[in-house]
């Protein structure tokens, strides 16, 4: 459920502004983030305790690098968290009374935008591991959310860091839409974002233990009703 909520936020505030501020795409774009940033925060609160607020894929498989999850685990998250991307899309576009499913036409992969996205991942994912080394998960939330929000503006993709939302985001013809071409680009870009983080931890923490990996994002049941994150930046 976390990623369908985390999906219908980010196309449901894009659908928004695009409303709202008709022309003015700065202003879109800052309603878009701040709805984000406040939104993401939330959700890790409601679906962190139960599944630790695994929404991407690149922190589900760069946790399970760390042995804070397991990799059986890590790689039933994937399918789960794509399609709970899917769903949150169509019901964005049915909140707005659009098609349920319209593919979009966004065209986004250019070098600047995939280098973006490399940038954006890996940043994401230092923040949550170092909040997770120092023993300061309560913070994760909000800053997870910061860090999006201000991602926004400080890469030329919009910060997608997340190769599930990538996916969502292809059935909404609407702003934060992406059109298929441009995906395989994007995740890819994220995967090398991700793999570029786990060097830089490993660096900067390299006594990381997977006691500690295990509270990514936020502390949670150990139990297989991981289930939650179908329908889980």
């Amino acid at each position: 459920m976390g990623s369908a909520f985390l999906a219908a936020l980010v196309i449901g505030s894009g659908i928004a502004a695009q409303t709202l501020s008709p022309g003015d795409a700065g202003l879109q774009l800052f309603e878009n983030a701040a709805a984000t940033a406040a939104g993401l925060a939330t959700i890790i609160l409601m679906f962190g305790p139960v599944s630790g607020g695994h929404f991407n894929p690149v922190v589900s498989l760069a946790d399970a690098t760390f042995g804070g999850l397991s990799w059986r685990d890590a790689l039933a998250y994937l399918p789960a968290q794509a399609a709970g991307c899917t769903l949150g899309a169509i019901a964005a576009n049915g909140m707005f009374s659009l098609a349920a499913v319209s593919i979009s036409t966004h065209h986004r992969a250019s070098p600047a935008h995939l280098l973006s996205e490399v940038i954006a991942t890996a940043g994401l994912l230092l923040v949550i591991f170092s909040l997770a080394r120092t023993r300061r998960t309560s913070m994760a939330p909000a800053a997870v959310g910061a860090y999006i929000g201000a991602a926004y503006f400080f890469t030329s993709s919009a910060s997608f860091a997340n190769p599930a939302i990538s996916v969502g985001r292809i059935f909404s013809n609407t702003f934060a839409g992406i059109a298929p071409a441009s995906v395989p680009g994007f995740i890819a870009a994220q995967l090398l974002g991700g793999v570029c983080a786990v060097v830089a931890i490993r660096v900067l923490y390299p006594d990381v233990t997977p006691t500690e990996a295990a509270d990514v994002v936020l502390p949670h049941q150990q139990t297989h009703a991981d289930g939650m994150e179908a329908g889980v930046h």
